[in-house]
């Protein structure tokens, strides 16, 4: 039986030449990387009648672990205190591991420190809120943050070129 050609090509090569040339992103895996809990008051802290007062500080980190594929790391430190007292401290590092094809230089940086946190975020307010209500505590539940609003910011201050997208031109 022959072979007949109809014309329909396959998403698999959108050139003729066959190659691959579209930007690709996918988030490979998402994962506790670092845990810590203390609660180095208990029992007393919880006779405590006094709302905690709560500092959340966030760092985010990147690096190339394979080819095309990247470790984003999302470190959220918490320390509650009540009273002079501390109540509880937590340290979480959450990472996602992303796979980028083809993505232009200019735009790798925007998407690891501020895409891809926003990504991940959600999971790791999980992640934080169980451990300080495993705690003993209610529920930590953290606001929902523009991480690429924070990386443009930086980038502004630093005086780097703004970020443009292909479809308005504009910052």
């Amino acid at each position: 039986m022959a072979e007949q050609d109809n014309g329909v090509t396959t998403g698999a090569e959108p050139y003729s030449n066959g190659e691959d040339t579209l930007p690709a992103v996918g988030l490979i895996s998402q994962y506790v990387k670092d845990l810590s809990f203390e609660n180095p008051n208990a029992p007393a802290i919880f006779q405590n009648q006094v709302a905690p007062q709560i500092d959340v500080q966030f760092n985010i980190g990147s690096g190339q672990v394979g080819d095309d594929v990247f470790e984003v790391v999302l470190k959220i430190e918490v320390r509650a205190e009540a009273e002079g007292q501390v109540a509880f401290i937590v340290d979480l590092s959450f990472a996602g591991l992303f796979g980028l094809r083809n993505i232009p230089a200019e735009h790798l940086q925007p998407f690891l420190l501020g895409e891809a946190p926003r990504l991940i975020f959600p999971f790791a307010r999980r992640v934080l809120a169980d451990a300080v209500r495993d705690g003993g505590f209610p529920p930590l539940l953290l606001e929902p943050i523009d991480f690429a609003g924070m990386y443009q910011a930086q980038a502004d201050a630093e005086g780097q070129p703004q970020v443009t997208t292909a479809e308005t031109g504009t910052a």
